[in-house]
């Protein structure tokens, strides 16, 4: 399965936007850049591998592999992105401003299941993350 991440890259957060096969799943929104800093920053752009995981604090939720300089990147629920986050992705339903959103957890269920089926169906799922700011991903 290919989710592709499109972000918009802003002082105070970054928003995204999720598709799975050129359909749109949710939004998302993260950290600004910080040039890949643990806690303060959103990933760097590329091509990620992810795994459903569980944990007590999160529930079922994400986990991308293979991050460089980086470890325990999530996908979970979280409506503020400087509140809630640290350097992980959480899906919204809504964007409600820069590095928020609303009804999280109801996007983060849509996402599950259909990590769930496409794990039930053997496949990889990869995440795709690029920019839509075209000035700014060539800053990165």
């Amino acid at each position: 399965m290919d989710l592709t991440l499109y972000r918009a890259y802003f002082k105070e957060g970054t928003n995204g936007t999720l598709f799975c096969s050129n359909t749109f799943l949710c939004h998302t929104i993260e950290l600004p850049w910080g040039k890949n800093k643990r806690n303060i920053s959103c990933i760097p752009e590329g091509q990620y591998q992810i795994e459903p995981r569980y944990s007590k604090q999160f529930k079922h939720h994400l986990i991308l592999k293979a991050v460089k300089d980086r470890s325990y990147i999530l996908f979970h629920p979280a409506n503020n992105a400087l509140k809630d986050l640290e350097g992980c992705i959480a899906p919204v339903s809504y964007l409600s401003g820069i590095g928020k959103g609303l009804y999280s957890k109801d996007a983060m269920q849509k996402l599950l299941s259909l990590v769930y089926q496409a794990k039930d169906r053997k496949e990889i799922i990869l995440l795709t993350i690029k920019s839509q700011n075209y000035e700014h991903s060539r800053t990165l």
